[in-house]
């Protein structure tokens, strides 16, 4: 009986292969198990264009290839469904994903409200011996860093199979195979499992927009082709055409469709991986990055989605689109169901805030409209200052921007941390970059590790993030930390006991104990109507914030205080619990201004 999937699939005593290649009139498998021989071992034409066969003796760990007969030739070609690679040029090796002893792993992603995510580049993050890629080893040293910062969440840019063995991974090649220079597939499995132990979840990088263009296989994979493009696996007309090359996959083929899922699923079945941040989806869902006339890409992206909320309910789907499209995250009948979007209203205006010397080069307005900026709820955006794109392709990290001779120095250490602190301070699932938290300068590159004498020299820069984090993830239960994810708008399913959050029932008996009145600590007061859209913060730890950075008329006084803008009513400060923002606040040598002052200067920056 044959065995189901696609692949290599390896049982006791041998391993079957099945591959999709409709315009091939014959396909044999060689490898280690047969000398490499192009006529021992001949695959059986099944429907739909696929083709199976089982080789006797074929074991993991051996090589192989697939040899395709077509009209236009003979091609020896990597299995498109390859675990494992050589390289990208190379041969597809037989894995088993059952064979990985995950220790017991069942670690659950924390709530989308309680998330800090920390991006990573694996090759970059740590340099290897005599300046080698960096591996999911020298990442995993590194794990101690991230749990002294207080991120529970790791995103790593993408992993899959990339030409080379330097890249920012955004040129997959292999799409199955985890990047043979980082250390494979086990290399990530041990990354995530370890993470998982220490209580962090991973977040993967993921590329569908296009694949390669070089060391690509699936090129012309079985020797059809149109207009000199790329065959099965993608457009054969001006659809082909991104910024990368003219490799984007034909989302309208059922099989190609198959594809895409069943890779995203992969990562999560497989890998633990604890959520998907995919690349660039608007060119997933138009043709150029501006509309929308590629309606079979969003209907994927839903499609895709939707398996991943069925299957792995508690994980997160981030997009990165940067197009401010709301219906990404909408779980209406036309919306793509991601979970959340990174937030260009956010990251573009409080750059714009932080970096010029001169106040009247910058706009209150514009930075409040970043904090209230909304897709629906606090949660459904992600925001940042730094990223791999904003530190990159002719942009430099903010302490750089704000003084490219001395990015080290007074003006670049404030400006950049106060930056920094309306991420952690602001509705939305903050984001730091590699390096962000010890002022690493320049731009981001993938050959240039990060200097991490600078996590010495700038220990102070570290403790300010690591407050900032404590603050936002209330570590010390001495603030409100972020509210109820209920009051945002949120699914139960991602608050629940898991969050720490009693029943709907026990809460309602402990506020009918309290004559009705709201906690005072362990928790944000529940919110109602537009006031539930404000933000994860607490209302008073909002208000305070919002007075650091001047965009509040005047200090509260008394129980309520009504903030500029006219965003309502909130709780007055309790200046004796904030010891994480009181600590952020020294060492980031800003102070609240004086009762009654008008806060429309930031030159002090």
């Amino acid at each position: 009986m044959a065995m189901r999937g696609m692949g290599a699939l390896p049982f006791y005593g041998g391993c079957g292969f099945r591959v999709w290649a409709p315009h091939a009139q014959g396909v044999s498998v060689m490898g280690d198990f047969n000398g490499w021989s192009g006529d021992a071992h001949w695959l059986t034409r099944e429907g739909g264009g696929h083709w199976y066969g089982e080789v006797p003796g074929a074991k993991i760990g051996d090589q192989y290839k697939y040899v395709l007969y077509t009209p236009a030739g003979i091609f020896d070609k990597i299995d498109p469904y390859a675990r494992q690679v050589t390289n990208s040029a190379g041969n597809g090796v037989i894995y088993d994903h059952g064979w990985f002893d995950w220790q017991g792993d069942n670690y659950h992603c924390p709530s989308h409200h309680e998330l800090v995510i920390y991006e990573a580049h694996v090759g970059s993050y740590v340099g290897g011996w005599e300046g080698s890629v960096g591996t999911f080893q020298t990442l995993t040293d590194k794990l101690g860093h991230f749990q002294h910062l207080g991120v529970n969440a790791v995103q790593l840019m993408p992993v899959a199979e990339f030409a080379g063995d330097r890249s920012w991974g955004y040129n997959p090649a292999n799409p199955f195979a985890v990047e043979s220079a980082y250390g494979g597939p086990d290399g990530l499995k041990v990354f995530v499992r370890e993470a998982h132990k220490r209580g962090i979840a991973v977040i993967l990088d993921v590329v569908y927009n296009h694949f390669g263009p070089s060391d690509l296989d699936l090129w012309q994979f079985d020797g059809w082709s149109e207009n000199g493009r790329g065959g099965v696996y993608f457009y054969n007309d001006h659809r082909a055409r991104t910024p990368w090359g003219e490799t984007r996959p034909d989302y309208g083929r059922r099989e190609v469709r198959d594809y895409i899922r069943n890779n995203a699923l992969m990562w999560l079945r497989h890998y633990h991986v604890d959520g998907l941040r995919y690349d660039m989806t608007a060119y997933v869902r138009s043709v150029d990055g501006t509309g929308d006339d590629l309606p079979e890409g969003w209907t994927l992206m839903r499609e895709v989605n939707e398996a991943i909320r069925t299957e792995f309910p508690g994980r997160i789907i981030v997009a990165e689109d940067l197009r401010g499209e709301a219906k990404l995250s909408s779980t209406g009948s036309d919306g793509a169901l991601f979970h959340a979007q990174w937030d260009p209203m956010f990251v573009h205006p409080v750059r714009r805030a932080a970096i010029p010397p001169r106040d009247e080069d910058r706009s209150l307005a514009e930075v409040r409209g970043a904090v209230s900026h909304s897709y629906g709820n606090a949660f459904q955006r992600v925001i940042y200052t730094e990223s791999h794109d904003e530190v990159a392709n002719g942009n430099a990290r903010v302490p750089h921007e704000v003084n490219p001779s001395d990015p080290t120095g007074w003006h670049a250490q404030k400006r950049s941390t106060l930056a920094a602190s309306l991420v952690f301070t602001s509705p939305g699932i903050p984001m730091v970059f590699q390096g962000q938290e010890f002022l690493q300068g320049g731009w981001f590159r993938d050959d240039v590790p990060l200097d991490w004498y600078q996590n010495d020299r700038f220990q102070g820069i570290v403790r300010l993030y690591r407050d900032l984090i404590q603050l936002r993830r209330n570590f010390e239960d001495d603030t409100r930390g972020t509210a109820r994810p209920w009051a945002q708008g949120l699914p139960r399913e991602r608050g629940g006991e898991r969050a720490g959050v009693p029943p709907l029932g026990v809460r309602r008996a402990a506020r009918r104990r309290r004559g009705g009145r709201q906690p005072q600590r362990g928790g944000a007061p529940r919110l109602h109507g537009r006031h539930a859209r404000r933000g994860p913060l607490a209302p008073e730890v909002q208000l305070r914030c919002a007075h650091l950075l001047g965009v509040v008329r005047r200090v509260p006084v008394g129980r309520h205080a009504r903030v500029a803008g006219g965003t309502g009513r909130a709780a007055g400060p309790r200046h004796d619990r904030d010891r994480p923002l009181l600590r952020a606040r020294l060492l980031s040598g800003v102070g609240f201004p004086a009762a009654g002052a008008r806060c429309g200067r930031l030159g002090a920056w």
